[in-house]
């Protein structure tokens, strides 16, 4: 099971720095809190990479903190709006160092409006 959510972590990550290219170099250690059943699983990823451990995150920069079976939706078929939607909505929580959070909003931000603009060219 510990290889499976690993694997899970690893295409989530892979599949947002995909859609915002420009987070792909950020050194960055973030801690991952899964809620399940009366369970709580807490996992260690450093990017680039990403390089994914089950283990406590002292030097996380951000922790991410979501219900397992919202994040087994949002890793396997979630795009970028959808994080963003689970954020809004209170699905998801993150907490961690200001400046980090609001670097990564504003490139993801960034992202989508080039992405718009893309779109609505002919």
């Amino acid at each position: 099971m510990a290889a499976d959510t690993k694997t899970l972590i690893e295409t989530a990550v892979a599949r947002f720095l995909e859609e915002v290219p420009a987070l792909a170099q950020l050194k960055l250690v973030a801690g991952l809190e899964l809620q399940g059943r009366g369970d709580l699983q807490i996992y260690r990823v450093e990017l680039p990479g990403p390089r994914v451990s089950k283990a406590i995150p002292a030097d996380a920069k951000v922790t991410l903190a979501l219900p397992r079976a919202k994040f087994n939706e949002l890793a396997s078929r979630g795009h970028v709006r959808d994080w963003r939607e689970a954020f809004a909505r209170g699905e998801a929580r993150a907490t961690g160092i200001e400046q980090v959070m609001k670097l990564i909003v504003n490139v993801v931000e960034r992202q989508e409006e080039r992405a718009r603009a893309r779109k609505a060219r002919p």
